[in-house]
Protein backbone atom coordinates (compact mmCIF):
# COMPACT_ATOMS: atom_id res chain seq x y z
CA UNK A 1 0.00 0.00 0.00
CA UNK A 2 2.88 2.34 0.74
CA UNK A 3 4.23 1.93 -2.79
CA UNK A 4 0.78 2.54 -4.22
CA UNK A 5 0.49 5.76 -2.22
CA UNK A 6 3.93 6.85 -3.47
CA UNK A 7 2.85 6.29 -7.07
CA UNK A 8 -0.43 8.14 -6.46
CA UNK A 9 1.46 11.09 -4.98
CA UNK A 10 3.83 11.10 -7.94
CA UNK A 11 0.96 10.99 -10.42
CA UNK A 12 -0.70 13.87 -8.60
CA UNK A 13 2.49 15.95 -8.69
CA UNK A 14 3.06 15.23 -12.39
CA UNK A 15 -0.56 16.11 -13.17
CA UNK A 16 -0.15 19.40 -11.31
CA UNK A 17 2.96 20.24 -13.34
CA UNK A 18 1.20 19.25 -16.54
CA UNK A 19 -1.66 21.63 -15.75
CA UNK A 20 0.78 24.51 -15.38
CA UNK A 21 2.66 23.61 -18.57
CA UNK A 22 -0.59 23.39 -20.53
CA UNK A 23 -1.83 26.73 -19.16
CA UNK A 24 1.49 28.45 -19.88
CA UNK A 25 1.47 31.01 -22.65
CA UNK A 26 4.35 32.74 -24.43
CA UNK A 27 2.44 35.31 -26.47
CA UNK A 28 5.08 38.02 -26.84
CA UNK A 29 7.51 37.57 -29.72
CA UNK A 30 10.71 38.00 -27.70
CA UNK A 31 14.14 36.42 -28.29
CA UNK A 32 14.09 32.74 -27.34
CA UNK A 33 10.30 32.47 -27.54
CA UNK A 34 10.31 29.90 -30.36
CA UNK A 35 12.80 27.64 -28.57
CA UNK A 36 10.82 27.93 -25.32
CA UNK A 37 7.59 27.10 -27.15
CA UNK A 38 9.25 24.00 -28.58
CA UNK A 39 10.36 23.03 -25.08
CA UNK A 40 6.82 23.54 -23.81
CA UNK A 41 5.27 21.53 -26.63
CA UNK A 42 7.69 18.64 -26.24
CA UNK A 43 7.43 18.68 -22.46
CA UNK A 44 3.66 18.50 -22.67
CA UNK A 45 3.96 15.75 -25.28
CA UNK A 46 6.21 13.59 -23.14
CA UNK A 47 3.94 14.05 -20.14
CA UNK A 48 0.93 12.94 -22.16
CA UNK A 49 2.63 10.33 -24.33
CA UNK A 50 4.82 8.66 -21.76
CA UNK A 51 5.20 9.84 -18.16
CA UNK A 52 1.55 9.89 -17.10
CA UNK A 53 0.50 6.79 -19.12
CA UNK A 54 3.42 4.81 -17.74
CA UNK A 55 2.87 5.94 -14.14
CA UNK A 56 -0.79 5.00 -14.39
CA UNK A 57 -0.01 1.61 -15.99
CA UNK A 58 3.29 0.31 -14.66
CA UNK A 59 2.41 -3.22 -15.78
CA UNK A 60 1.72 -2.27 -19.42
CA UNK A 61 3.92 -3.85 -22.12
CA UNK A 62 7.34 -2.37 -22.72
CA UNK A 63 7.23 -0.05 -25.73
CA UNK A 64 10.42 -0.12 -27.80
CA UNK A 65 10.60 2.61 -30.43
CA UNK A 66 12.79 1.79 -33.41
CA UNK A 67 14.30 5.05 -34.63
CA UNK A 68 17.16 6.24 -36.73
CA UNK A 69 18.33 8.04 -39.83
CA UNK A 70 16.97 7.88 -43.33
CA UNK A 71 17.69 4.57 -45.03
CA UNK A 72 19.15 2.94 -41.92
CA UNK A 73 16.91 -0.10 -42.38
CA UNK A 74 14.47 0.41 -39.48
CA UNK A 75 11.39 -0.98 -41.24
CA UNK A 76 13.37 -3.89 -42.67
CA UNK A 77 14.61 -4.71 -39.17
CA UNK A 78 11.09 -4.60 -37.69
CA UNK A 79 9.71 -6.78 -40.48
CA UNK A 80 12.57 -9.21 -39.98
CA UNK A 81 12.09 -9.47 -36.20
CA UNK A 82 8.33 -9.96 -36.59
CA UNK A 83 8.74 -12.32 -39.54
CA UNK A 84 6.22 -10.64 -41.81
CA UNK A 85 5.89 -7.30 -43.67
CA UNK A 86 4.15 -5.24 -41.01
CA UNK A 87 5.89 -1.98 -41.95
CA UNK A 88 6.47 -0.78 -45.49
CA UNK A 89 10.08 -0.59 -46.61
CA UNK A 90 11.70 0.37 -49.89
CA UNK A 91 14.09 2.68 -51.69
CA UNK A 92 11.75 5.68 -51.82
CA UNK A 93 12.29 8.16 -48.95
CA UNK A 94 10.65 8.60 -46.61
CA UNK A 95 9.04 5.16 -46.55
CA UNK A 96 7.61 5.33 -43.03
CA UNK A 97 5.42 8.43 -42.88
CA UNK A 98 3.02 7.19 -40.21
CA UNK A 99 4.25 5.08 -37.30
CA UNK A 100 3.48 1.37 -37.13
CA UNK A 101 3.04 -0.21 -33.69
CA UNK A 102 3.35 -4.01 -33.59
CA UNK A 103 2.10 -5.86 -30.50
CA UNK A 104 1.09 -9.34 -29.38
CA UNK A 105 -2.65 -10.00 -29.94
CA UNK A 106 -3.21 -10.29 -26.19
CA UNK A 107 -1.75 -6.83 -25.61
CA UNK A 108 -4.00 -4.93 -28.02
CA UNK A 109 -6.12 -3.35 -25.29
CA UNK A 110 -3.08 -1.45 -23.99
CA UNK A 111 -2.75 0.47 -27.26
CA UNK A 112 -6.21 0.66 -28.81
CA UNK A 113 -7.32 3.52 -26.57
CA UNK A 114 -5.53 6.79 -25.91
CA UNK A 115 -3.35 5.54 -23.06
CA UNK A 116 -0.23 6.36 -25.06
CA UNK A 117 0.12 8.79 -27.97
CA UNK A 118 -3.37 10.21 -27.39
CA UNK A 119 -2.93 12.73 -30.19
CA UNK A 120 -2.68 10.06 -32.90
CA UNK A 121 -5.73 8.39 -34.43
CA UNK A 122 -5.68 4.58 -34.53
CA UNK A 123 -5.66 2.48 -37.69
CA UNK A 124 -5.54 -1.31 -37.82
CA UNK A 125 -4.17 -3.96 -40.15
CA UNK A 126 -1.09 -3.96 -42.37
CA UNK A 127 0.58 -0.86 -43.79
CA UNK A 128 -0.83 0.01 -47.23
CA UNK A 129 1.27 3.11 -47.81
CA UNK A 130 -1.84 5.31 -47.76
CA UNK A 131 -1.88 6.28 -44.09
CA UNK A 132 -2.68 9.88 -43.30
CA UNK A 133 -0.60 12.16 -41.05
CA UNK A 134 -1.62 12.13 -37.41
CA UNK A 135 -2.27 8.37 -37.30
CA UNK A 136 -0.60 5.30 -35.80
CA UNK A 137 -1.22 1.87 -37.33
CA UNK A 138 -1.73 -0.98 -34.85
CA UNK A 139 -0.70 -4.40 -36.06
CA UNK A 140 -1.11 -7.56 -33.99
CA UNK A 141 1.46 -10.32 -34.43
CA UNK A 142 1.92 -13.52 -32.45
CA UNK A 143 5.59 -13.42 -33.50
CA UNK A 144 6.16 -10.83 -30.79
CA UNK A 145 6.04 -12.11 -27.22
CA UNK A 146 3.43 -10.64 -24.89
CA UNK A 147 4.83 -7.80 -22.82
CA UNK A 148 6.75 -6.17 -25.69
CA UNK A 149 5.65 -3.83 -28.48
CA UNK A 150 7.74 -2.44 -31.33
CA UNK A 151 7.02 0.94 -32.91
CA UNK A 152 8.60 1.77 -36.26
CA UNK A 153 9.10 5.56 -36.27
CA UNK A 154 9.69 8.02 -39.14
CA UNK A 155 13.24 9.13 -39.93
CA UNK A 156 14.80 11.49 -37.41
CA UNK A 157 16.42 13.40 -40.29
CA UNK A 158 13.50 13.21 -42.71
CA UNK A 159 13.22 15.87 -45.38
CA UNK A 160 9.64 16.31 -44.16
CA UNK A 161 9.64 18.48 -41.02
CA UNK A 162 6.40 16.90 -39.73
CA UNK A 163 8.08 13.49 -39.85
CA UNK A 164 11.07 14.76 -37.90
CA UNK A 165 8.80 16.25 -35.25
CA UNK A 166 6.79 13.05 -35.02
CA UNK A 167 9.96 10.99 -34.70
CA UNK A 168 11.04 13.13 -31.74
CA UNK A 169 7.59 12.74 -30.18
CA UNK A 170 7.65 8.96 -30.53
CA UNK A 171 11.14 8.64 -29.10
CA UNK A 172 9.99 10.65 -26.08
CA UNK A 173 7.14 8.13 -25.64
CA UNK A 174 9.45 5.11 -25.54
CA UNK A 175 10.45 2.88 -22.64
CA UNK A 176 13.36 1.84 -24.80
CA UNK A 177 15.02 3.40 -27.83
CA UNK A 178 16.31 0.91 -30.39
CA UNK A 179 18.53 3.19 -32.38
CA UNK A 180 19.32 1.93 -35.85
CA UNK A 181 22.30 3.33 -37.71
CA UNK A 182 24.70 2.08 -40.35
CA UNK A 183 28.40 1.50 -40.63
CA UNK A 184 28.57 4.45 -42.99
CA UNK A 185 26.53 6.91 -40.89
CA UNK A 186 26.92 5.96 -37.24
CA UNK A 187 28.91 9.15 -36.49
CA UNK A 188 26.40 11.57 -38.09
CA UNK A 189 25.50 14.61 -35.98
CA UNK A 190 21.68 14.28 -35.94
CA UNK A 191 21.54 10.83 -34.29
CA UNK A 192 24.04 11.89 -31.67
CA UNK A 193 22.03 14.97 -30.79
CA UNK A 194 19.14 12.67 -29.95
CA UNK A 195 21.37 10.17 -28.17
CA UNK A 196 22.67 13.00 -25.96
CA UNK A 197 19.05 13.86 -25.18
CA UNK A 198 18.43 10.22 -24.27
CA UNK A 199 21.44 10.25 -21.98
CA UNK A 200 20.34 13.48 -20.29
CA UNK A 201 16.88 12.03 -19.67
CA UNK A 202 18.13 8.64 -18.52
CA UNK A 203 16.33 6.81 -21.33
CA UNK A 204 17.25 3.15 -21.91
CA UNK A 205 18.94 2.81 -25.30
CA UNK A 206 20.03 -0.10 -27.47
CA UNK A 207 22.06 0.42 -30.65
CA UNK A 208 21.69 -1.61 -33.83
CA UNK A 209 24.68 -1.13 -36.14
CA UNK A 210 23.27 -2.17 -39.49
CA UNK A 211 24.92 -3.09 -42.78
CA UNK A 212 28.37 -3.62 -41.33
CA UNK A 213 30.92 -5.08 -43.75
CA UNK A 214 32.35 -8.18 -42.03
CA UNK A 215 35.91 -6.89 -42.37
CA UNK A 216 34.98 -3.59 -40.63
CA UNK A 217 33.23 -4.95 -37.52
CA UNK A 218 36.37 -5.05 -35.37
CA UNK A 219 37.14 -1.43 -36.25
CA UNK A 220 33.69 0.19 -36.14
CA UNK A 221 32.21 -1.49 -33.07
CA UNK A 222 34.95 -0.35 -30.60
CA UNK A 223 34.78 3.18 -31.99
CA UNK A 224 31.01 3.28 -31.57
CA UNK A 225 31.32 1.92 -28.01
CA UNK A 226 33.82 4.69 -27.23
CA UNK A 227 31.44 7.34 -28.54
CA UNK A 228 28.63 5.92 -26.41
CA UNK A 229 30.81 6.06 -23.30
CA UNK A 230 31.57 9.72 -23.96
CA UNK A 231 27.83 10.43 -23.97
CA UNK A 232 27.14 8.50 -20.75
CA UNK A 233 25.63 5.52 -22.58
CA UNK A 234 28.27 2.93 -21.77
CA UNK A 235 25.66 0.38 -20.64
CA UNK A 236 23.75 0.52 -23.92
CA UNK A 237 24.05 -2.82 -25.75
CA UNK A 238 25.28 -2.81 -29.35
CA UNK A 239 23.92 -5.30 -31.87
CA UNK A 240 25.73 -5.65 -35.17
CA UNK A 241 23.91 -6.70 -38.32
CA UNK A 242 26.23 -7.65 -41.19
CA UNK A 243 25.78 -6.40 -44.70
CA UNK A 244 23.97 -9.22 -46.48
CA UNK A 245 21.48 -9.72 -49.28
CA UNK A 246 17.85 -9.61 -48.17
CA UNK A 247 15.64 -12.67 -48.45
CA UNK A 248 12.12 -11.80 -49.56
CA UNK A 249 12.70 -8.24 -48.31
CA UNK A 250 13.88 -9.37 -44.88
CA UNK A 251 17.17 -10.08 -43.14
CA UNK A 252 18.27 -13.69 -42.77
CA UNK A 253 17.37 -14.87 -39.26
CA UNK A 254 21.00 -15.54 -38.27
CA UNK A 255 21.95 -11.86 -38.73
CA UNK A 256 19.74 -10.57 -35.91
CA UNK A 257 19.49 -13.62 -33.61
CA UNK A 258 21.22 -11.85 -30.72
CA UNK A 259 18.85 -8.84 -30.93
CA UNK A 260 15.77 -11.06 -31.16
CA UNK A 261 16.86 -13.18 -28.19
CA UNK A 262 17.52 -10.04 -26.13
CA UNK A 263 14.06 -8.63 -26.91
CA UNK A 264 12.38 -11.94 -26.08
CA UNK A 265 14.28 -12.09 -22.80
CA UNK A 266 13.08 -8.60 -21.93
CA UNK A 267 9.49 -9.54 -22.70
CA UNK A 268 9.68 -12.79 -20.74
CA UNK A 269 11.50 -11.49 -17.68
CA UNK A 270 9.27 -9.16 -15.68
CA UNK A 271 12.15 -8.03 -13.51
CA UNK A 272 14.36 -7.16 -16.49
CA UNK A 273 11.46 -5.34 -18.10
CA UNK A 274 10.82 -3.41 -14.89
CA UNK A 275 14.47 -2.36 -14.74
CA UNK A 276 14.30 -0.86 -18.24
CA UNK A 277 10.97 0.84 -17.57
CA UNK A 278 12.12 2.18 -14.19
CA UNK A 279 15.35 3.57 -15.68
CA UNK A 280 13.54 5.46 -18.41
CA UNK A 281 10.69 6.59 -16.18
CA UNK A 282 13.01 7.87 -13.47
CA UNK A 283 15.08 9.68 -16.06
CA UNK A 284 12.03 11.23 -17.68
CA UNK A 285 10.64 12.42 -14.33
CA UNK A 286 14.03 13.79 -13.29
CA UNK A 287 14.33 15.73 -16.56
CA UNK A 288 10.98 17.45 -16.06
CA UNK A 289 12.42 19.88 -13.53
CA UNK A 290 15.11 21.35 -15.78
CA UNK A 291 12.73 21.70 -18.70
CA UNK A 292 10.13 23.29 -16.45
CA UNK A 293 12.85 25.73 -15.34
CA UNK A 294 13.46 26.62 -19.01
CA UNK A 295 9.77 27.36 -19.39
CA UNK A 296 9.73 29.42 -16.19
CA UNK A 297 12.75 31.41 -17.39
CA UNK A 298 11.00 32.07 -20.70
CA UNK A 299 7.91 33.15 -18.76
CA UNK A 300 9.96 35.66 -16.79
CA UNK A 301 11.36 37.00 -20.05
CA UNK A 302 7.76 37.46 -21.19
CA UNK A 303 6.94 39.32 -17.97
CA UNK A 304 10.00 41.53 -18.31
CA UNK A 305 9.18 42.40 -21.92
CA UNK A 306 5.56 43.18 -21.06
CA UNK A 307 6.64 45.35 -18.12
CA UNK A 308 9.11 47.22 -20.34
CA UNK A 309 6.43 47.90 -22.95
CA UNK A 310 3.98 49.08 -20.31
CA UNK A 311 6.65 51.31 -18.77
CA UNK A 312 7.47 52.84 -22.16
CA UNK A 313 3.81 53.75 -22.67
CA UNK A 314 3.58 55.14 -19.14
CA UNK A 315 6.71 57.23 -19.66
CA UNK A 316 5.42 58.70 -22.93
CA UNK A 317 2.09 59.70 -21.44
CA UNK A 318 3.68 61.00 -18.22
CA UNK A 319 5.93 63.19 -20.34
CA UNK A 320 2.91 64.44 -22.26
CA UNK A 321 1.17 65.28 -19.00
CA UNK A 322 4.20 67.23 -17.77
CA UNK A 323 4.29 69.15 -21.03
CA UNK A 324 0.65 70.10 -20.63
CA UNK A 325 1.37 71.23 -17.06
CA UNK A 326 4.33 73.29 -18.25
CA UNK A 327 2.30 74.73 -21.11
CA UNK A 328 -0.33 75.92 -18.64
CA UNK A 329 2.16 78.00 -16.68
CA UNK A 330 4.90 79.07 -19.10
CA UNK A 331 2.86 81.59 -21.05
CA UNK A 332 2.18 79.29 -24.00
CA UNK A 333 -1.57 79.70 -23.66
CA UNK A 334 -1.29 83.51 -23.63
CA UNK A 335 0.31 83.71 -27.05
CA UNK A 336 -1.18 84.34 -30.45
CA UNK A 337 -4.95 84.26 -30.77
CA UNK A 338 -5.64 84.40 -27.03
CA UNK A 339 -3.47 87.46 -26.61
CA UNK A 340 -5.04 89.19 -29.60
CA UNK A 341 -8.58 88.47 -28.44
CA UNK A 342 -7.73 89.66 -24.92
CA UNK A 343 -6.38 92.95 -26.23
CA UNK A 344 -9.51 93.47 -28.30
CA UNK A 345 -11.64 92.61 -25.33
CA UNK A 346 -10.07 95.06 -22.87
CA UNK A 347 -9.75 97.68 -25.62
CA UNK A 348 -13.54 98.07 -25.85
CA UNK A 349 -13.82 99.57 -22.41
CA UNK A 350 -17.25 97.97 -22.06
CA UNK A 351 -16.18 95.56 -19.38
CA UNK A 352 -14.53 98.15 -17.15
CA UNK A 353 -17.15 100.81 -16.86
CA UNK A 354 -17.57 100.04 -13.15
CA UNK A 355 -14.03 98.95 -12.30
CA UNK A 356 -11.96 101.01 -9.82
CA UNK A 357 -9.67 103.65 -11.27
CA UNK A 358 -6.51 101.72 -10.29
CA UNK A 359 -7.64 98.73 -12.35
CA UNK A 360 -8.64 101.05 -15.16
CA UNK A 361 -5.12 102.40 -15.30
CA UNK A 362 -3.81 98.85 -15.88
CA UNK A 363 -6.41 98.53 -18.59
CA UNK A 364 -5.22 101.74 -20.21
CA UNK A 365 -1.60 100.56 -20.30
CA UNK A 366 -2.50 97.48 -22.29
CA UNK A 367 -5.13 99.01 -24.54
CA UNK A 368 -2.68 101.78 -25.41
CA UNK A 369 -0.30 99.18 -26.78
CA UNK A 370 -2.67 98.06 -29.48
CA UNK A 371 -5.62 99.39 -31.40
CA UNK A 372 -8.36 96.94 -32.25
CA UNK A 373 -11.96 96.50 -33.06
CA UNK A 374 -14.22 95.70 -30.11
CA UNK A 375 -14.94 91.97 -29.82
CA UNK A 376 -17.50 90.12 -27.72
CA UNK A 377 -16.54 87.98 -24.75
CA UNK A 378 -17.30 84.82 -26.75
CA UNK A 379 -14.34 85.52 -29.02
CA UNK A 380 -11.89 85.43 -26.10
CA UNK A 381 -13.57 82.30 -24.73
CA UNK A 382 -13.26 80.56 -28.10
CA UNK A 383 -9.61 81.51 -28.36
CA UNK A 384 -8.92 80.11 -24.90
CA UNK A 385 -10.85 76.94 -25.78
CA UNK A 386 -8.86 76.49 -28.97
CA UNK A 387 -5.53 77.13 -27.23
CA UNK A 388 -6.17 74.65 -24.42
CA UNK A 389 -7.49 72.02 -26.84
CA UNK A 390 -4.46 72.43 -29.10
CA UNK A 391 -2.09 72.03 -26.13
CA UNK A 392 -3.83 68.87 -24.88
CA UNK A 393 -4.24 67.31 -28.32
CA UNK A 394 -0.68 68.03 -29.50
CA UNK A 395 0.78 66.30 -26.47
CA UNK A 396 -1.70 63.44 -26.76
CA UNK A 397 -0.56 62.88 -30.34
CA UNK A 398 3.06 63.08 -29.21
CA UNK A 399 2.47 60.50 -26.46
CA UNK A 400 0.77 58.16 -28.93
CA UNK A 401 3.48 58.42 -31.56
CA UNK A 402 6.29 58.25 -28.98
CA UNK A 403 4.82 55.06 -27.52
CA UNK A 404 4.44 53.47 -30.96
CA UNK A 405 8.00 54.48 -31.90
CA UNK A 406 9.39 53.01 -28.67
CA UNK A 407 7.44 49.77 -29.06
CA UNK A 408 8.71 49.24 -32.59
CA UNK A 409 12.24 49.11 -31.17
CA UNK A 410 11.42 46.83 -28.23
CA UNK A 411 11.11 43.02 -28.00
CA UNK A 412 7.53 41.98 -28.62
CA UNK A 413 6.39 45.52 -29.44
CA UNK A 414 5.94 45.35 -33.23
CA UNK A 415 3.55 42.39 -33.07
CA UNK A 416 1.45 44.08 -30.37
CA UNK A 417 1.25 47.27 -32.42
CA UNK A 418 0.23 45.32 -35.50
CA UNK A 419 -2.56 43.59 -33.59
CA UNK A 420 -4.15 46.85 -32.41
CA UNK A 421 -6.51 48.98 -34.46
CA UNK A 422 -4.60 52.15 -35.30
CA UNK A 423 -2.47 52.15 -32.17
CA UNK A 424 0.15 54.35 -33.79
CA UNK A 425 -2.11 57.40 -34.13
CA UNK A 426 -4.86 59.23 -32.29
CA UNK A 427 -8.41 58.57 -33.42
CA UNK A 428 -11.32 60.85 -34.24
CA UNK A 429 -12.80 59.75 -30.93
CA UNK A 430 -9.65 61.02 -29.20
CA UNK A 431 -9.97 64.41 -30.85
CA UNK A 432 -13.61 64.59 -29.85
CA UNK A 433 -12.62 63.63 -26.33
CA UNK A 434 -10.25 66.60 -26.15
CA UNK A 435 -13.02 68.96 -27.24
CA UNK A 436 -15.34 67.56 -24.58
CA UNK A 437 -12.63 67.85 -21.96
CA UNK A 438 -12.05 71.58 -22.62
CA UNK A 439 -15.75 72.38 -22.66
CA UNK A 440 -16.22 70.48 -19.42
CA UNK A 441 -13.30 72.28 -17.81
CA UNK A 442 -14.54 75.71 -18.86
CA UNK A 443 -17.95 74.83 -17.47
CA UNK A 444 -16.39 73.83 -14.17
CA UNK A 445 -14.46 77.12 -14.02
CA UNK A 446 -17.72 79.03 -14.51
CA UNK A 447 -19.28 76.93 -11.75
CA UNK A 448 -16.32 77.74 -9.52
CA UNK A 449 -16.92 81.46 -10.08
CA UNK A 450 -20.60 81.04 -9.20
CA UNK A 451 -19.76 79.09 -6.05
CA UNK A 452 -17.16 81.59 -4.86
CA UNK A 453 -19.48 84.53 -5.67
CA UNK A 454 -22.37 83.41 -3.47
CA UNK A 455 -21.89 86.16 -0.89
CA UNK A 456 -24.29 89.10 -1.30
CA UNK A 457 -21.64 91.70 -2.09
CA UNK A 458 -19.50 89.38 -4.21
CA UNK A 459 -22.52 88.04 -6.01
CA UNK A 460 -23.51 91.56 -7.02
CA UNK A 461 -20.08 92.28 -8.44
CA UNK A 462 -19.97 89.00 -10.36
CA UNK A 463 -23.44 89.70 -11.70
CA UNK A 464 -22.37 93.18 -12.77
CA UNK A 465 -19.40 91.88 -14.79
CA UNK A 466 -20.87 88.57 -15.96
CA UNK A 467 -19.97 85.02 -14.88
CA UNK A 468 -18.45 84.13 -18.24
CA UNK A 469 -16.20 87.18 -18.30
CA UNK A 470 -15.02 86.57 -14.71
CA UNK A 471 -14.46 82.91 -15.58
CA UNK A 472 -12.30 83.86 -18.55
CA UNK A 473 -10.28 86.17 -16.29
CA UNK A 474 -9.75 83.28 -13.90
CA UNK A 475 -8.51 81.09 -16.77
CA UNK A 476 -6.05 83.79 -17.79
CA UNK A 477 -4.73 84.08 -14.24
CA UNK A 478 -4.44 80.30 -14.02
CA UNK A 479 -2.18 80.34 -17.09
CA UNK A 480 -0.26 83.52 -16.17
CA UNK A 481 3.37 82.52 -15.87
CA UNK A 482 5.37 84.20 -18.63
CA UNK A 483 8.57 82.16 -18.66
CA UNK A 484 7.91 80.94 -22.19
CA UNK A 485 7.32 84.35 -23.77
CA UNK A 486 9.87 86.62 -25.36
CA UNK A 487 10.29 90.27 -26.33
CA UNK A 488 7.24 92.49 -26.30
CA UNK A 489 5.03 89.48 -25.47
CA UNK A 490 6.36 89.46 -21.92
CA UNK A 491 5.19 92.96 -21.08
CA UNK A 492 1.86 92.55 -22.79
CA UNK A 493 1.08 89.12 -21.32
CA UNK A 494 2.45 90.10 -17.93
CA UNK A 495 0.21 93.14 -17.92
CA UNK A 496 -2.65 90.92 -18.98
CA UNK A 497 -2.08 88.67 -16.00
CA UNK A 498 -1.78 91.51 -13.52
CA UNK A 499 -4.81 93.30 -14.85
CA UNK A 500 -6.91 90.14 -14.77
CA UNK A 501 -5.68 89.35 -11.28
CA UNK A 502 -6.48 92.86 -10.02
CA UNK A 503 -10.02 92.56 -11.31
CA UNK A 504 -10.49 89.21 -9.59
CA UNK A 505 -8.88 90.39 -6.35
CA UNK A 506 -11.23 93.34 -6.25
CA UNK A 507 -14.15 90.88 -6.42
CA UNK A 508 -12.94 87.88 -4.37
CA UNK A 509 -9.81 88.92 -2.45
CA UNK A 510 -6.21 87.95 -3.17
CA UNK A 511 -6.12 84.61 -1.29
CA UNK A 512 -9.38 83.46 -2.84
CA UNK A 513 -8.03 84.27 -6.30
CA UNK A 514 -4.87 82.24 -5.68
CA UNK A 515 -6.98 79.32 -4.43
CA UNK A 516 -9.38 79.54 -7.37
CA UNK A 517 -6.54 79.64 -9.92
CA UNK A 518 -4.90 76.62 -8.30
CA UNK A 519 -8.20 74.73 -8.36
CA UNK A 520 -8.70 75.58 -12.02
CA UNK A 521 -5.22 74.33 -12.95
CA UNK A 522 -5.53 71.18 -10.84
CA UNK A 523 -8.91 70.36 -12.30
CA UNK A 524 -7.65 70.75 -15.86
CA UNK A 525 -4.71 68.46 -15.10
CA UNK A 526 -7.05 65.92 -13.52
CA UNK A 527 -9.20 65.87 -16.65
CA UNK A 528 -6.08 65.57 -18.80
CA UNK A 529 -4.87 62.66 -16.64
CA UNK A 530 -8.18 60.88 -17.13
CA UNK A 531 -8.12 61.42 -20.88
CA UNK A 532 -4.50 60.33 -21.22
CA UNK A 533 -5.15 57.28 -19.04
CA UNK A 534 -7.98 56.30 -21.38
CA UNK A 535 -5.72 56.73 -24.39
CA UNK A 536 -2.89 54.80 -22.78
CA UNK A 537 -5.40 52.06 -22.00
CA UNK A 538 -5.62 51.38 -25.75
CA UNK A 539 -1.98 50.32 -25.62
CA UNK A 540 -2.28 48.40 -22.37
CA UNK A 541 -5.38 46.57 -23.64
CA UNK A 542 -3.51 45.45 -26.76
CA UNK A 543 -0.56 44.45 -24.59
CA UNK A 544 -2.84 42.47 -22.27
CA UNK A 545 -3.81 40.30 -25.24
CA UNK A 546 -0.11 39.39 -25.57
CA UNK A 547 0.75 38.96 -21.91
CA UNK A 548 1.44 35.66 -20.19
CA UNK A 549 -0.91 34.66 -17.33
CA UNK A 550 -0.12 36.32 -14.03
CA UNK A 551 2.48 34.56 -11.83
CA UNK A 552 2.96 31.92 -14.51
CA UNK A 553 6.67 31.45 -13.83
CA UNK A 554 6.27 31.05 -10.07
CA UNK A 555 3.42 28.56 -10.50
CA UNK A 556 5.50 26.44 -12.87
CA UNK A 557 8.43 26.54 -10.46
CA UNK A 558 6.22 25.62 -7.50
CA UNK A 559 4.79 22.63 -9.37
CA UNK A 560 8.29 21.50 -10.40
CA UNK A 561 9.55 21.86 -6.82
CA UNK A 562 6.67 19.78 -5.51
CA UNK A 563 7.38 17.07 -8.12
CA UNK A 564 11.06 16.99 -7.22
CA UNK A 565 10.17 16.60 -3.54
CA UNK A 566 7.73 13.76 -4.19
CA UNK A 567 10.04 11.99 -6.63
CA UNK A 568 13.10 12.11 -4.36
Amino acid sequence: MGADRDVEALVSAVEALRAQVEAAGLPLDVPGRDAAETTRRRLLGQLDDYVLPRLRSLDAPLLAVVGGSTGAGKSTLVNSVVGEPVSRSGVLRPTTTSPVLVHHPDDGHWFEGDRVLPGLARLSGHDTGEDQPGTVRLTASAALPSGLALLDAPDIDSVVSANRELANQLLAAADLWIFVTTAARYADAVPWDLLRTASERGTAVAIVLDRVPPEAVDEIRPHLASMLREQGLSTSPIFSVPEVALEDGRLPAWTFTRLRDWLQALAGDARARDIVVSQTLRGAVASLGSRADELATASRAQDAAAAALAAAAQESFDLARRRVSDGMTDGTLLRGEVLARWQEFVGTGEFFKQVESTIARWRDRISAAIKGTPAPVDTLGEALHTGVAALVLANLEAATSDTARAWRRMPGGPAVLASGDGLGATTSASTAGVERLVRAWQGEVFDLVRTEGQGRRTNARVAAYGVNAIGLFLMLVAFAQTGGLVGAEVGIAGGTAILAQRVLEAIFGDQAVRDMAAKARDRLLTLVDELYDDERARFTAALAEHTAPQDQASRIESAATRLARVAS
